[in-house]
């Protein structure tokens, strides 16, 4: 089944659809530390952080990018339906508007903004706002572009 692209111009503009919860737990935290070797005091348990600006340890600005990927799975996928592979093509704009604090909930809302043809696929162009549970500002917002083909 190829791409449908008429149902893909009719969404743009349009929010289309909410993810899963996810807790950010310290180990996801510590784990990316050991991955990346960012081990700043802020994101690590203990005094320090909790004595530091955001009362406790917060997760790394770059995991939170990463965890786009789960987050978003079950909205983008029916976006890309009929698509042999999809590919993270990149961002054209991050803003990291709220620390994200270690044992907090987020989820992404996603919004289409652009759908454009591409050789055997299409571009899209997402906003992507990550929601902290119980808070009035996100944590990041950023426009995603993913390229389906075949």
């Amino acid at each position: 089944m190829p791409i449908d692209m008429p149902r893909l111009e009719s969404l743009v503009g349009t929010e289309v659809g909410v993810g899963e919860w996810m807790e950010v737990t310290q180990d996801r935290v510590d784990a990316f530390a050991d991955v990346t070797d960012d081990h700043q005091w802020i994101h690590e348990a203990g005094e320090a952080a909790d004595n530091g600006p955001f009362g406790g340890p917060i997760a790394h600005g770059f995991l939170t990018l990463s965890l786009f990927t789960p987050l978003t799975s079950s909205v983008v996928d029916s976006l890309g339906k009929g698509a042999a592979m999809a590919i993270n093509y990149g961002f054209d704009r991050v803003r990291f508007v709220s620390p994200v604090r270690v044992g907090s909930r987020i989820r992404a809302r996603v919004k289409l903004l652009e759908a454009t043809p591409i050789d055997n696929g299409v571009q899209l162009k997402n906003e992507i706002t990550l929601e902290i549970d119980g808070m009035d500002r996100p944590a990041v917002v950023a426009e995603h572009l993913v390229r389906y083909y075949g």
